[in-house]
């Protein structure tokens, strides 16, 4: 029979001294709130008994903020990142905290840059998805002159007042999905592109990956010149169309940003070509479809609760100790599916 965990042990687990655990658990004086959270790390993965009365009780002590959230366009993956943001809060035992979760639904920087400023008002730490712009590092700028620590999410900015950048490592992203198309494709040929925007450095630093892998790898391929889509199904759908229509030795195709719908429903309209290896980001419950259908080859996700879950712990860490070290850089790992693997 195993022994269950001391109070000592806890303070091993954790890192602390006894002293300080005591105080955590009995509320005797106060502690920094990461000195807390790390005490109820270290009794959740140790299995400490006293785990429950924990929480609730450095939820009663943990100061209340608001974390605000500016996504893109409210499709069924930002849908499911909302919800998992707003999880992520409510599981926050440092802060108690209150996710306020906008959507824009267009790329204009100025738009952008607009809901930032009346985000900042109300937050007191913000994480944005968003184009890189002048536009947009100007309010961010603004916020963390007001001790407002905003974060780039899934796209990085160049903005210098950023707070860091949590998301995908993007070169392996474009790299995987060119190694998806090589080993995939009947014969050699020509590879399409498709990016939302130039301006995501998300899916420049895919695209430019991507190719890379072909003059190293696969040189006996031809990849093409970038289509854009603004992140929009209907003009992916139309660009899948023309590149299929007007290239007959397309293989392969890479979509690194949005508006993957309508490449699937593309796809499926021209179910009498040759079949073209394409590799798209998101599993959506189109894009699923895609991969049973046989109309994709992979799908490169984003888990959603993961990207959420480090979010909120670097939102809570800056927010605790607000400092003017360079931005912080957090990946999370993607996932890769297949048909066989969904």
């Amino acid at each position: 029979m195993s022994k269950r965990p001391t109070v000592s042990d806890l303070a091993k687990a954790a890192g602390v001294s006894v002293a300080t655990v005591d105080r955590v658990l009995n509320q005797r004086h106060p502690v920094r709130e990461g000195t807390a959270d790390r005490v109820l790390r270290a009794a959740e993965t140790i299995g400490y008994h006293a785990t429950s009365l924990l929480k609730q009780r450095l939820r009663v002590e943990a100061p209340r903020r608001t974390l605000g959230f500016l996504l893109q366009k409210r499709d069924a993956f930002y849908q499911q990142l909302a919800e998992d943001l707003q999880a992520a809060t409510r599981d926050l035992t440092s802060l108690r905290g209150k996710a306020v979760v906008e959507f824009v639904s267009e790329l204009s920087p100025t738009t952008i840059a607009e809901r930032l400023r009346h985000l900042g008002e109300q937050a007191d730490a913000i994480a944005v998805v968003s184009v890189d712009h002048p536009y947009v590092s100007q309010p961010i700028e603004a916020l963390r002159a007001r001790n407002v620590p905003t974060f780039a999410m899934l796209s990085d900015l160049t903005a210098e007042a950023r707070a860091g950048f949590i998301g995908r490592d993007n070169r392996k992203e474009g790299r995987t999905a060119a190694w998806m198309i090589a080993k995939t494709a009947k014969r050699a040929g020509k590879v399409g592109i498709i990016v939302g925007s130039h301006r995501y450095l998300c899916q420049e630093t895919a695209e430019i990956s991507f190719r890379a892998y072909f003059r190293e790898h696969a040189s006996d391929f031809h990849v093409l010149e970038p289509l854009t889509n603004l992140e929009d199904a209907r003009i992916a759908h139309a660009a899948t169309q023309n590149m299929i229509a007007t290239n007959s030795d397309l293989v392969g195709l890479y979509i690194c940003g949005g508006g993957m719908e309508g490449v699937v429903s593309a796809a499926r309209e021209e179910a009498t070509h040759d079949r073209v290896a394409i590799v798209c980001n998101e599993l959506t419950p189109k894009t699923k479809a895609g991969l049973i259908e046989g109309l994709l080859t992979a799908v490169i996700a984003t888990p959603t609760a993961q990207l959420a879950s480090r979010t909120l712990e670097a939102m809570a860490n800056a927010m605790e100790s607000p400092s003017r070290e360079p931005p912080a850089q957090i990946l999370v790992p993607f996932d890769l599916y297949v048909s066989t693997n969904i």
